[in-house]
């Protein structure tokens, strides 16, 4: 989610001819997932914003508009956007391999550090802010209606929106025949290994001050919302019919328009195509949008969103999850292993669509302390140590994995235990742990 408007090219809202509900199926299918051998790797990286000498201050607004001048005058190779809370997000272009990902990224991210610490700022890589109440600085049309549609549900929407940032990792959907890089197992990849990633990466236990009982309380803020907005489509159905239906029968989150954009409630955009509710029948640049405004733990785009791991800290803490990723999805072997590896585990943890099943509720509330996803996790890490040379990763890169697997999933740890200890008063102490699944 950023500030871009995605969807706005060609004649304004209502002034397209309308679609049919056909029309739409059709386009959804074949925008959705592109095809062909995987071959492009990017990363999008949200950063709060803190004030580098005292972290727990709240940056004033005039500071944080002067770091977005600053910024935004940079000759940067990746697209930037701001969130509503201020937060600052990076989005790669599609790099040609792994190193060429990390090398741009990196580049760009020295260029911003510097450019903040002009201002007494510095990019915080924490799932959630651990000190600040959620506060939107962005007045645009689609955070009012965003924070319209979210209250509904209760609060979770606005802590989302202002005080969460992620690490995002986008590889190409994969090969049209079946096998490990068929895009037909890479997304259903994408939803067996999530909650591994979930949980080996949980980096938010704090919010507002206090500890939470979640490790990655990120996680549990995203599974809080609108339900059927966060899901992930029907894993009954292929790829293509399950999210084409997913996308029209999830309710429209807003209608864009002069003057304050219309909030429905509960009208999905099936039913916006037949009816007409809202004066209009929506047309293509309606259903671009309302893409836009899904917000499940893997999004197709053409390319596949992995949307469900949680800021990294440190300089170059996103680099571990976006080289570990890569190389169990786009390494045929390590794909091929790592299905087998996850796949028997979510098979025995119940019910439901991720992220509300009790795999991703374990992964988000324990991380790595459940036995079960730390095996998996310390499997996939030797898979993806074993998978990064063939895909060409530096030295650098490949001991920031074997560190991070030495620190972290070794030990049954994931950076929210290293932040737990450091934020709470007298050493580590545990909250008690909510019951049920995440909903």
């Amino acid at each position: 989610m950023s500030s871009e408007t995605p969807g706005g090219h060609g004649p304004p809202p209502g002034q397209a001819p309308p679609l049919g509900e056909g029309e739409a199926e059709d386009l959804l299918r074949g925008i959705c997932f592109k095809t062909g051998p995987p071959r492009t790797v990017g990363v999008e990286l949200e950063w709060l914003l803190h004030d580098r000498d005292q972290p727990r201050r709240t940056v004033p607004r005039h500071l944080l508009e002067a770091a977005a001048t600053a910024v935004r005058a940079l000759p940067l190779s990746a697209a930037l956007t701001f969130e509503p809370g201020g937060q600052l997000e990076l989005s790669s272009r599609p790099a040609p391999s792994l190193m060429a990902c990390v090398e741009d990224t990196a580049a760009d991210l020295t260029a911003v550090r510097a450019a903040l610490g002009g201002l007494g700022l510095a990019p915080a890589g924490l799932g959630v802010d651990p000190w600040q109440t959620p506060r939107r600085v962005l007045r645009e049309p689609r955070y009012e209606a965003m924070e319209t549609a979210f209250d509904r549900w209760g609060p979770a929407g606005r802590a989302m929106m202002c005080t969460t940032a992620s690490v995002q990792v986008c590889l190409d959907s994969g090969e049209e025949e079946p096998g490990p890089l068929g895009y037909a197992r890479r997304w259903q990849l994408a939803h067996l290994l999530g909650a591994v990633l979930v949980a080996a990466f949980a980096n938010s236990p704090f919010r507002e001050g206090a500890p939470t009982p979640w490790r990655s309380a990120r996680q549990a803020l995203w599974a809080g919302l609108d339900p059927k907005r966060t899901l992930a489509p029907d894993g009954l159905l292929p790829p293509r019919d399950a999210w084409a239906a997913h996308v029209l029968d999830t309710s429209v989150l807003c209608v864009r328009g002069e003057g304050p954009w219309h909030v429905p409630d509960g009208l999905t955009f099936r039913d916006w195509i037949r009816s007409g509710a809202t004066g209009r029948r929506p047309d293509r640049s309606d259903l671009d949008y309302h893409v836009t405004t899904l917000f499940p733990p893997a999004r197709p785009r053409g390319h596949l969103e992995l949307r469900m791991i949680d800021a990294q800290s440190g300089d170059d803490g996103w680099i571990v999850p976006l080289a570990v990723t890569t190389a169990l999805f786009d390494d045929p072997e390590a794909a091929e292993t790592v299905y087998r590896t996850v796949k028997p585990l979510a098979e025995t943890a119940g019910a439901g669509a991720a992220p509300r099943n009790p795999l991703w509720t374990a992964a988000a509330r324990d991380g790595l302390a459940d036995p079960e996803l730390r095996q998996a996790a310390d499997t996939c890490f030797r898979l993806a140590l074993e998978a990064l040379p063939r895909l060409g990763a530096s030295v650098a890169v490949r001991d920031a994995v074997a560190g991070f697997h030495d620190r972290f999933v070794a030990r049954g740890r994931c950076p929210a235990d290293d932040l737990r200890d450091l934020l709470t008063t007298g050493g580590a102490r545990r909250p008690a742990h909510p019951k049920g699944t995440l909903s």
